[in-house]
């Protein structure tokens, strides 16, 4: 799939989506910013609709911009080999967004992963436990703001 393609796959989703959805970066970085209340209308429109069968969760991740974090979707379309990005951004003191295990059983893990290390509740997880650090460990150490420290103390 070209750029110009993934361009106009981006401008639909956007038009569909109105007001919930918008491209953001350029070329071959852009990426579909959602809101978190839409988030899994937009996937489940992703994954379910014929023009995009975007079947496959091929990385979900997180960053930290101290002002809001970001959720970066890496998706995939086995039958059209097609690849999107989309993303959502929560805050940083009230940091959750829908789980998108409904619709992919495979995050699972990663948005654990996102949780343990980023502190990103995700609402409608199956199990949201700690996946890399012990309970007892004290904080969510890739946030920008962790005090490192402290790291390893038991509370």
């Amino acid at each position: 799939m070209s750029n110009q393609d993934i361009n106009n796959s981006l401008a639909e989703l956007q038009a569909r989506y109105l007001e919930d959805a918008k491209i953001i970066g350029e070329e071959a970085q852009s990426a579909l910013l959602a809101l978190p209340h839409r988030l899994l209308d937009i996937l489940g429109f992703l994954k379910t609709n014929e023009s995009y069968q975007f079947n496959m969760l091929r990385n979900l991740t997180a960053v930290d911009y101290l002002e809001y974090i970001e959720i970066v979707y890496h998706l995939y379309s086995l039958p059209l080999r097609q690849a999107i990005t989309v993303k959502t951004r929560c805050g940083m003191e009230d940091s959750q967004v829908p789980s998108a295990t409904v619709i992919w059983p495979s995050a699972n893990f990663q948005e654990r992963e996102i949780y343990d290390l980023l502190g990103v509740r995700f609402t409608g997880h199956p199990d949201l436990r700690r996946i890399l650090l012990r309970d007892e460990f004290d904080g969510h150490p890739l946030r920008k703001t962790y005090n490192v420290g402290n790291a390893g103390e038991r509370r």
